[in-house]
């Protein structure tokens, strides 16, 4: 199935469940190291589109087929497909997929070697494993959201990056490709049970190290890391935009202050660490940013080992030569994405694949399967773009 993909997935066949969010961007993720990826989409009202939604980013690289699983013959198209497949990835309740007939035990009778990706926010077990939940709500119970924010205000929602494709995608990818090497070994596949509440969990490792040595306070905006520190902060500049300080180390807090130009008088570097004074400092640090623009600031500061960057938006990202020279965030066919990450020495970086019209490969990818094709469409159980 599948023979244009290049990478080190290439040759290896995902079938994806459609859903929301992390799911699809596990998938996307495979399809971006060259796996054929085959997403499996739910039938609608009226015609199907005749071309892809106009930025369909976490779609790309993937080939589509509408199947309606309340059929049974539509479930048993499914199977023939896992039974081809060396991964099938889902992102609903616990519970849901047995229903509908394509759980593991069903899959396996078929593929043994199958590796089956869950994604779910609490998980398969537990007291919350049934219940509805949002990437804010998972990142509140394990502390994560608690952390970031300032001092004296509300914690801040870090987007859904930290929970949905922090804790969750990335750490279905990590499973399936470990399951994936085990199963080369031993012939045998398993659930992948990605949690977000467990990946965002595991995220925190290096703050439960500092907490548990006591160099972190269980209180935001007073730590190193979360913006207690004048030294790792944003700071406005005098046009309304804002720069990005990280000078941690005192050789770039030297250099920071060096190209402040805020003399030894005014701030003695010895002095980084002296909390006493960091009230102060930050007063003094804001007051030098807010005489320049955020243009003026990037050039001063460009270049240099003082750990300061410009806060830029979603659409400006594509524009600094550094992010332009790798192509981290890259445009195709007018729509700004990122680019495939990560690197890897044996294959050269690719572009995106384009995302699939929602049953254009139903098919090519069902008759590929030895399915009766013509039936499954006559029946309604497939549609075809």
């Amino acid at each position: 199935m599948g023979g244009t993909q290049r990478g080190p997935l290439a040759g290896r066949t995902v079938v994806e469940l459609a859903g929301i969010g992390p799911g699809p961007f596990a998938g996307m993720a495979l399809a971006d190291l060259g796996a054929d990826v085959i997403r499996v989409d739910r039938p609608s009202a009226g015609p199907l589109p005749t071309a892809p939604p106009p930025a369909d980013v976490l779609g790309r690289g993937k080939r589509s087929v509408v199947l309606d699983l309340k059929r049974p013959d539509a479930v048993e198209a499914v199977l023939a497909l896992a039974a081809g497949a060396d991964v099938l990835i889902e992102g609903n309740r616990p519970g849901v997929a047995e229903r509908l007939g394509v759980g593991p035990e069903a899959v396996w009778e078929r593929n043994p070697r199958l590796v089956y990706g869950r994604m779910t926010g609490w998980g398969q077990d537990g007291p919350l494993a049934h219940t509805a939940g949002h990437d804010v709500g998972y990142i509140a119970l394990t502390g994560a959201l608690g952390a970031i924010g300032p001092a004296d205000g509300p914690p801040q929602i870090p987007l859904n990056l930290l929970g949905d494709f922090g804790g969750g995608s990335t750490y279905l990818v990590i499973g399936v490709l470990a399951a994936l090497l085990e199963a080369e070994r031993t012939g045998c596949g398993q659930v992948v049970d990605a949690a977000i509440v467990d990946g965002t969990s595991h995220l925190l490792a290096v703050i439960h190290t500092l907490l548990g040595s006591g160099r972190w306070e269980d209180r935001r905006g007073v730590n190193l890391l979360d913006g207690g520190t004048p030294f790792y902060a944003v700071y406005a500049t005098s046009d309304g935009g804002h720069m990005a300080v990280g000078a941690l180390e005192p050789q770039f807090y030297a250099e920071l202050l060096r190209l402040l130009e805020i003399p030894c008088e005014v701030v003695d570097p010895r002095d980084q660490h002296d909390r006493s004074r960091w009230p102060a400092l930050r007063a003094t640090l804001a007051g030098r940013f807010a005489t320049r623009t955020r243009a003026e600031w990037t050039a001063v500061f460009d270049g240099t080992d003082a750990c300061v960057a410009p806060v830029l938006g979603l659409r400006e990202a594509a524009a600094p030569p550094h992010l332009a020279a790798r192509g981290s965030v890259v445009e195709v066919d007018g729509v700004l994405q990122p680019g495939p990450a990560p690197r890897l020495s044996g294959h050269p970086v690719a572009a995106p694949g384009p995302a699939p019209v929602r049953g254009g490969h139903t098919r090519e990818v069902l008759a590929a399967a030895g399915l009766d094709v013509d039936a499954l469409l006559a029946s309604g159980a497939a549609r075809q773009a």
